[in-house]
């Protein structure tokens, strides 16, 4: 393997496959250093290893879906959008699909199509990939203009000094360990001179001490909206951002999971004593308070039905159960003896269930990681670091997470796009 190279990429995963595929597009002789042994594990991982894609919508929803941060990637987005990428994949052999949830998937339901289609991709255009390639370290030379060097062992041999004029580090974060992604950017990143924002991991499940959830277990919510709360030692509201998310709920023998626990997760993370935090559930968001109190006042008329089967109309019948309990009802009530007190701790808990959070399930079953190499320290025209010329970025190792639904493989093809136009 030669020893010089115009650009070397170290990581091979979404981001850094696609960048390896637009730089030697341009003629440039590029290097991909990937530590495991295959290409792309995360990717064969994602979405149940059917790997969503992309989000079925504009460039300025991407970026929103990101909160405050998402603004950055704009610019990126306008050179790789949701809809380049799907175009991208069609050509590639990848036909997809949008379901009713805006998610875009392979038509094969295969992760595997994706991956395949991305290292085809670069191979075609003259990028080269190595695998089982641990990198060891990452430093600007002192020489001016000499550019990088990267020290690598390949399958356990000898370790081996490579240079190039760029370096694009797509490391990831420290989310789902076991594929590989154990934070060695951050530490490069820092030695270049770069800020790391607080690392924690995000769209992972929710733990909850409390009986009455693990009863649950099993019972899925396809509508919930859900809407993380903290509150710290004095009391006091801590203010959140992202903390609302609709969608998908799953009760578990754990806590919460499912798309909307997963989205607000990011808000528990970091969480520590003495603060107390929980998860409000609404459990019928197209229904109105008043709608739902006129809808118990309603079934009253009918003093044969229990509560608990009225409100089974609506919710499944173990979680009707529950509520009938927590709302303080020590047996299954008829509706005729519907109390006004029981009728308003019914509707109170219907559209905002209370649900304990102790903390989340942490780095290995998160999708993502919140944190990572400071945005204002990156230039979004090109990746280009500001403290250090020749080093770029892209991907999850940038302080950028976005929510359950293509969003952050998103950011991953674009960022990557971007770093490949110019290294």
């Amino acid at each position: 393997m030669q020893t010089r190279w115009d650009a070397i990429i170290v990581g091979g995963g979404a981001a850094g496959l696609f960048a390896a595929g637009t730089a030697a597009a341009r003629g440039r002789k590029v290097l991909v250093l990937e530590k495991n042994n295959k290409a792309g594990v995360k990717i064969l991982m994602s979405g149940g290893t059917r790997c969503n894609i992309t989000h079925h919508c504009d460039n300025r929803k991407i970026a929103e879906a990101f909160g405050k941060n998402g603004r950055v990637l704009l610019s990126v987005l306008s050179r790789l959008s949701p809809q380049d990428i799907v175009q991208l994949m069609e050509h590639e052999g990848v036909p997809t699909k949008v379901e009713d949830t805006g998610k875009v998937f392979p038509v094969s339901d295969r992760a595997i199509d994706v991956r395949d289609a991305i290292v085809r991709r670069l191979a075609r255009e003259g990028a080269s990939l190595v695998t089982g390639a641990a990198v060891q370290s990452v430093r600007k030379l002192p020489v001016e203009n000499a550019g990088f060097e990267v020290v690598v062992q390949i399958h356990d041999n000898a370790t081996t000094t490579l240079t190039a004029e760029s370096v694009l580090l797509t490391t990831g974060g420290l989310s789902y360990s076991g594929c590989g992604t154990t934070g060695d950017g951050y530490p490069w990143a820092e030695s270049m001179g770069h800020t790391i924002t607080p690392l924690r991991p995000a769209l992972t499940p929710l733990l909850s001490n409390e009986a009455w959830v693990h009863d649950l277990s099993g019972i899925t919510l396809d509508d919930a909206e859900v809407t993380a709360r903290v509150q710290g030692a004095d009391t006091k509201q801590i203010k959140l951002e992202r903390a609302v998310s609709r969608g998908g709920l799953l009760w578990t023998h754990f806590g919460c999971s499912g798309p909307t626990a997963m989205n607000v997760s990011r808000c528990f993370s970091d969480m520590d004593q003495p603060y107390a935090a929980s998860m409000a559930v609404d459990l019928l968001p197209d229904l109105s308070r008043e709608a739902c109190e006129q809808w118990l006042l309603d079934a009253a008329k009918e003093s044969n039905r229990t509560i608990t089967n009225v409100l089974s109309q609506r919710i499944p019948k173990r979680l009707a159960t529950a509520l009938v309990a927590i709302a303080g009802s020590s047996n299954d009530v008829h509706t005729s003896e519907l109390s006004k007190k029981l009728r308003n701790g019914l509707v109170e808990r219907l559209k905002a269930l209370q649900v304990p959070i102790h903390g989340t399930r942490g780095y290995p079953k998160a999708e993502v990681t919140a944190g990572g190499v400071a945005l204002g320290e990156v230039n979004f025209q090109d990746m280009q670091s500001r403290k250090t010329p020749g080093l770029y970025f892209a991907g999850e190792i940038l302080d950028l997470d976005g929510p359950i639904g293509g969003f952050n493989f998103q950011a991953a093809w674009s960022t990557g796009h971007a770093a490949g136009l110019h290294i």
